[in-house]
């Protein structure tokens, strides 16, 4: 049944997600895609959507990717699967704040857990960048797409450093993008 994979995964995805939205999309890659549930070019977009509107990462992709599969009842369960491991382990936390805060084991495994979401995010940033800027892999690279993805990348990481606001940010690549799709030569 479609509405418990969909929670299952989810779930799982939530529960074992360790730094936030961006360090749960290479498990939600691996799945999605091992599943069959979209293509790779697929995930990409909807990671894009995700990230363009309100809300936190998890519950928008888990959301629009239950949506994408199920309906609005797919889109509960995905999203209901996301957010009800970390729900649960904040309820725990919060319950047994006191011990948890002056633990040398609970310090201990938060030192070693912050590398591996920074592993875990860059190897995301591998991977996604790679369906972005190089879509059909190194053989059919084409110059036009290749230097428009990398120009508008360059732009928005220059603006970023610049502390123009993420909203202007997400905007203007959007209007950059709609731009270099309607002046891609045929």
């Amino acid at each position: 049944m479609v509405y418990l994979e969909l929670f299952g995964t989810f779930f799982k995805i939530g529960l074992f997600t360790i730094g936030g939205g961006y360090a749960m999309l290479p498990m939600i890659q691996a799945d999605v895609l091992a599943k069959g549930w979209m293509t790779a070019e697929e995930l990409v977009n909807f990671i894009a959507v995700s990230e363009s509107t309100p809300g936190t990462f998890a519950v928008n992709i888990s959301t629009y990717i239950g949506a994408e599969l199920a309906g609005l009842p797919g889109a509960f369960c995905a999203t209901l699967g996301v957010v009800l491991p970390s729900f649960l382990i904040i309820l725990l936390v919060a319950h047994f704040y006191l011990a948890f805060r002056s633990s040398r084991v609970v310090s201990g495994v938060m030192t070693g857990l912050r590398p591996a979401v920074i592993g875990m995010i860059g190897a995301a940033v591998i991977s996604v960048g790679q369906t972005v800027f190089l879509p059909d892999g190194l053989a059919a690279v084409t110059a036009y797409p290749l230097l428009c993805s990398l120009a508008i990348f360059a732009l928005m990481a220059f603006l970023t450093f610049r502390k123009l606001h993420p909203i202007a940010i997400i905007l203007l690549s959007a209007l950059l993008g709609i731009a270099a799709g309607y002046l891609q030569p045929m």
